[in-house]
């Protein structure tokens, strides 16, 4: 695809979507006009293979959409992703004992790449530990986790964390105005914690998928 159609392409998708360019430019680490930049002004003339990897996964598209070539992961056979022997509780905190992988995972790299913004070596899977979550997420359910999707544009969703060498799943939502952030459990019988400092809170990727078993 030519240049001015992948700056065309990235646009419609901002727009399609409701994202913002400086939003998309912390996502790259960029700074926050990169993406504004080369849309309007072509500068850079082109996006690096990284960028558009990632800008690719982010919105679910393939990478010609962006500028490069038809992906070739995908005749490459499934991505495998790592089951850790490490769970993130969903009460009150469970001890990290070790991140040894107990088992393996295969996903179709397409489908991957529409619910995660990370490569496979940022992709994890841990188990759910404890019923703070329900129903959103129930003891046992393991869920996949996007660590690429840990820093830079951070947003509202189900995150798992670290406090105190701790791990915790929950829900966060940020506060832009005032620059904090609400971790909440799902389950009203536990507790959140109001307007929370981000820097004080270490994240550790972004929950992206659920699985359990059927009873």
């Amino acid at each position: 695809m030519a240049d001015g159609g992948a700056r065309a392409a990235l646009q419609r998708l901002i727009e399609e979507r409701g994202e913002d360019y400086a939003g998309l430019s912390r996502l790259l680490g960029r700074n926050p006009a990169y993406v504004q930049q080369f849309i309007k002004r072509g500068s850079p003339r082109r996006l690096s293979e990284e960028d558009r990897r990632r800008l690719a996964r982010y919105f679910g598209v393939d990478e010609a959409m962006l500028g490069g070539a038809a992906a070739a992961n995908d005749r490459a056979g499934p991505v495998i992703v790592p089951m850790l022997d490490v769970g993130a509780s969903a009460g009150g905190g469970a001890a990290v004992d070790g991140e040894l992988t107990r088992a393996h995972a295969a996903f179709d790299p397409a489908w991957l790449r529409k619910v995660a913004s990370g490569g496979a070596d940022k992709l994890s899977i841990i188990r759910v530990e404890g019923d703070s979550m329900a129903p959103t997420l129930a003891d046992g359910d393991e869920i996949l986790v996007d660590r690429a999707d840990a820093t830079g544009r951070l947003r509202d969703g189900i995150y798992v964390l670290r406090l105190e060498g701790a791990l915790m799943v929950k829900r966060l939502a940020f506060n832009p105005a005032a620059r904090t952030v609400t971790i909440r459990s799902d389950n009203p019988a536990y507790p959140s914690w109001e307007d929370c400092d981000p820097a004080k809170v270490e994240l550790v990727g972004r929950a992206v998928w659920v699985g359990r078993r059927l009873t």
